[in-house]
């Protein structure tokens, strides 16, 4: 499985993360990107937030505001099958090494791209939980650059 890393996003806190060149990946995530509630998003097993280019797209479709960042990826990737990834999964991004760890549970932090309807993204990530994203460990600390490869290195471990 192989895929491209479309944009790399960060923020000093909060929504939306906005693309950057590039970015080092360590155990904490990305350099320079922060999170308003640390005690609940961030640390070493949800260090990275993926989500694929594709769900961005098809929530923007569903009239969604979707856009790289909005969601509060770290990185967006194209070509990787969300729906076939898993929990231990290890891939190359970039220069860094990641392990997927859980899939992300849609917060209130996602609130405003409900618009008018209320609860309506939550609703909507919870019926295809992929879309959300998934969280990752940094394994190995690397740069990670928009246009890199993200390559599996191993199923599961």
């Amino acid at each position: 499985m192989r895929g491209v890393i479309e944009s790399v996003c960060l923020s000093p806190g909060g929504l939306p993360k906005l693309p950057v060149p590039a970015a080092m990946a360590h155990t904490l995530g990305l350099e320079a990107d922060a999170h308003n509630h640390p005690q609940i998003h961030g640390g070493p097993e949800k260090a990275l937030l993926l989500i694929a280019v594709e769900s961005i797209e098809q929530l923007r479709r569903e009239g969604f505001a979707a856009a790289p960042g909005v969601l509060g990826e770290n990185l967006a990737t194209r070509g990787l099958a969300f729906p076939l990834l898993a929990a231990g999964m290890r891939f190359r991004a970039g220069g860094a090494l990641i392990e997927l760890t859980r899939l992300r549970k849609p917060c209130r932090q996602l609130d405003f791209l409900n618009a008018s309807r209320p609860g309506a993204i939550q609703q909507r990530l919870a019926g295809e939980p992929h879309l959300a994203g998934w969280y990752a460990r940094v394994l190995l600390p690397g740069l990670v650059r928009a246009g890199d490869i993200i390559e599996l290195t191993e199923s599961a471990v």
